[in-house]
């Protein structure tokens, strides 16, 4: 894999401040109601609601936020069907960007979602057109404070993670799809810092677009991450945002 920080992306997508904040809590409200229908509201028997419980304590939400959406997705309260729906497509300069996305209308999202491509110079394509630039992974990142690394690549190890990367002050694990919950169960029992955790589709290679054509991919990502029905937008561009310090 490329030795580009995925924490880079993570951090900018923190910054944004707490004008983000509502938009980041109906997003992992929508998680939270599909691993409810998917796994019942139980998390000791669920455990991708666990995962989805420790994502939304780690953006901070509110526990009376993360109990009132359990409850009206288990039938307490008054529910919403969510469908999981992914798009793939381009954005300009050639960027592959696959964008995950939880609706109640898969038109309305389908619309949204193709009219952002179209704006800023880029084309929604059919299902598979970039995915295969991109592998699941489980991805956790861990403060690097008071940690040495080849500590925390045996804790990590030891916990079931297949590599451990050291970026801008943090760790960053990942693991397979099918280990990650366990993983992230394991490190957290070892009083770990987790400052984020998610399954990404992490690119195989990034691509440095040109110059002129950034501006346009930050707008699309901006534009799709704006969107309450958008829940991840995963890209393969090294943005000069991102780009990590030599």
């Amino acid at each position: 894999m490329s030795g580009h920080s995925k924490w880079a992306n993570i951090k900018n997508k923190k910054a944004k401040g707490d004008a983000a904040r509502a938009n980041v809590f109906t997003k992992i409200g929508r998680e939270l109601a599909i691993a409810v229908k998917q796994g019942g509201p139980n998390p000791d028997s669920n455990s991708r609601l666990r995962d989805v419980i420790a994502k939304a304590k780690a953006a901070n939400m509110p526990n009376d936020n993360i109990s009132r959406s359990i409850k009206k997705a288990s039938g307490e309260l008054n529910a919403v069907n969510y469908e999981e729906i992914t798009y793939e497509g381009y954005a300009a300069g050639g960027v592959a960007v696959i964008v995950e996305t939880l609706t109640d209308n898969k038109n309305r999202t389908a619309g949204d979602v193709r009219c952002a491509f179209d704006k800023f110079g880029g084309n929604m394509g059919n299902t598979g057109c970039v995915s295969y630039m991109f592998s699941k992974k489980g991805l956790i990142v861990v403060d690097a404070d008071g940690l040495e690394e080849d500590e925390l690549m045996l804790l990590a190890l030891d916990a079931g993670a297949d590599d451990v990367k050291s970026e801008d002050g943090v760790y960053e694990i990942y693991s397979l799809p099918q280990d990650y919950t366990a993983v992230r169960e394991n490190l957290e029992k070892q009083g770990l810092k987790i400052l984020s955790s998610d399954i990404e589709m992490i690119p195989e290679n990034y691509i440095t677009p040109e110059e002129a054509a950034v501006p346009k991919i930050l707008n699309l990502i901006d534009r799709l991450e704006e969107n309450d029905d958008v829940q991840n937008v995963f890209h393969n561009a090294i943005l000069p945002e991102e780009e990590e310090e030599e």
